[in-house]
């Protein structure tokens, strides 16, 4: 069973929602947000990242930031920028990028869920960002942001949100400044909102697509509040966190490519030597398509030269849903044993590029000399994901970017 319950939203007011909605926080620095605040005074970044209305320097982990996310989230309230709606209802959110549509539902999906598993995650999350964000859920006593959820489509989900958006208006529709169409319906009515919420508890399972950091914070701020409130009932706001959930077969992961700064002190002929170990590899003639077209194809950019990589059999257990990703198979074939990078995750010599960017991307960093090479991989698809998840294993570090990105800041969870 798995629980997604209609609540009540605090939303901007349809005019100010574009100016409002902003990326969410993880995809911007400090800089970058504060330029992003001078251009679009309204963005919501003024609550994801709160610095930007601090004196520059300002410890990012300071106690005033998190005061000011707080005094600036009531600011949109007090000020009739946004409002609560006035009964409990679930929010029919569609993303448009390049003439495809997904369309998800915002509601609240179960803390006592994501403890026993019930809602699936596939990465590890790092203790410093669950700590930022769970203090900022805590001082603005809400969920200013959603996380970002799949499950596996059914058709009668499919049906109510079908006849909702043929049937009414949507109360926001606006293209954001990076071209991506974002509309919102509301779905209130009793009959619809049964079926969805039984629709749901039909399903053994949800998954965590993106936002593991900010899933992990609001769980745990409802433990927190359990220990602060020892008489709950459990119907209590604080039980229940915000999430925009999509099926999984409207969803698309691009790549994501790694580029790395040196060879690990090794010579280019060496380095070849090396490779062609464990893989087989091809230059790609001039002037031809470069990019990844199949699982186990790895596209890398040495020296002005883009090569196809393919893993010899039996250099990987093709058996292990872990083992058989591509970014595995790169790890452990080549970017740990020959170049030296034991821990992605904290190495400062290799460095992760979303697909979205394009490969002229790889290419711009390593022709700089920024960096001395590039790897492009085939996306991760969202079986992998699934199946990782179900079989309780962990992907690699920057296995899936997904875009179109959620928009921060069009609904709002209060805990109280």
């Amino acid at each position: 069973m798995s629980v997604f319950r209609p609540f009540k939203a605090v939303r901007p007011v349809p005019e100010k929602a574009r100016d409002i909605a902003s990326l969410p926080y993880d995809v911007m620095d400090s800089e970058e947000a504060r330029i992003e605040v001078q251009k679009n005074p309204l963005s919501f970044i003024h609550v994801e990242k709160p610095e930007v209305d601090l004196p520059e320097g300002t410890d990012l982990y300071d106690p005033a930031v998190y005061a000011k996310a707080k005094e600036n989230l009531y600011k949109y309230i007090s000020d009739g920028l946004m409002v609560q709606d006035d009964k409990p209802m679930y929010y029919i959110y569609r993303l448009r990028m390049d003439g495809r549509d997904q369309y998800g539902l915002v509601g609240l999906c179960s803390v006592d869920e994501y403890m026993d598993g019930t809602i699936k995650k596939h990465e590890l999350t790092r203790p410093e960002k669950e700590t930022d964000r769970i203090r900022l859920i805590d001082a603005c006593d809400a969920h200013p942001s959603p996380v970002f959820f799949t499950y596996p489509h059914k058709a009668e989900i499919d049906k109510v949100v079908a006849k909702v958006v043929k049937s009414t208006i949507p109360v926001y529709d606006f293209v954001s400044d990076d071209g991506i169409g974002h509309s919102l319906w509301l779905m209130s009515e009793e009959q619809d909102l049964k079926k969805i919420e039984q629709a749901f508890a039909d399903l053994p399972y949800l998954y965590v697509a993106d936002g593991h950091h900010r899933t992990a914070s609001a769980a745990k701020v409802g433990l927190l509040r359990r220990e602060q409130h020892p008489d709950y009932t459990g119907e209590e706001e604080f039980n229940f966190f915000m999430t925009v959930i999509f099926p999984d077969n409207q969803l698309k992961i691009f790549d994501y490519n790694r580029v790395v700064k040196d060879l690990n002190g090794l010579s280019v002929i060496d380095f070849f030597e090396q490779v062609k170990e464990k893989w087989d590899l091809q230059e790609v003639p001039a002037g031809k398509h470069f990019a990844p077209t199949h699982l186990h194809q790895i596209s890398m950019y040495l020296d002005g030269i883009w090569y196809y990589l393919s893993p010899k059999v039996g250099s990987w257990d093709e058996n292990d849903e872990v083992e058989n990703l591509d970014v595995s198979i790169l790890q452990d074939n080549l970017l740990q044993p020959i170049l030296g990078i034991e821990d992605p995750r904290t190495d400062n010599r290799i460095d992760f590029v979303g697909g979205i960017r394009g490969l002229s991307e790889l290419m711009k960093r390593v022709d700089s000399g920024r960096e001395k090479l590039a790897f492009a991989m085939y996306p991760t698809s969202m079986a992998e994901l699934i199946g990782i998840a179900d079989a309780g294993k962990i992907m690699p570090p920057k296995s899936t970017w997904f875009e179109p990105k959620l928009r921060s800041g069009l609904f709002i969870h209060l805990l109280k």
